[in-house]
């Protein structure tokens, strides 16, 4: 079970195989695409990736699961990322932790639009928060 707690999204206007396979170059180490793995996402921290169509999801520590993904959208490509609650105890205390970070929505937001600034630069295209 999965509780969304916060979401941004951004169009890219590119084709969607483009965007993706930006993405995926990026977020994934040493060309994984496909499937389940894990990752050492820095000194003594693992998260477990999962790929499957066009979304690329992150699940680490005690709550957290990041999800990107690439949608269809009228000016080529929506690049969507929501981040989850998935804590199987102590599911209450996530929202109260993240009280603890004031300004995580905002933090969500601006690495977001930076990575979507980066992706445009690369891509040779424009690109928007939505």
């Amino acid at each position: 079970m999965k509780k969304l707690i916060t979401e941004v999204s951004g169009v890219v206007e590119a084709p969607g195989a483009k965007v993706w396979d930006d993405l995926a170059r990026s977020l994934l180490p040493g060309g994984h695409e496909e499937g389940r793995f894990t990752v050492e996402d820095f000194p003594g921290h693992t998260s477990t990736v999962e790929v499957a169509g066009r979304t690329i999801a992150f699940q680490g520590g005690w709550w957290y699961r990041g999800e990107w993904s690439v949608e269809p959208h009228p000016q080529g490509s929506l690049l969507v990322h929501r981040v989850f609650n998935v804590a199987t105890w102590m599911r209450w205390g996530v929202p109260l932790a993240n009280r603890f970070f004031v300004g995580f929505k905002e933090s969500t937001r601006n690495g977001f639009a930076e990575r979507l600034a980066q992706l445009g630069n690369r891509l040779g295209c424009s690109t928007r928060l939505a």
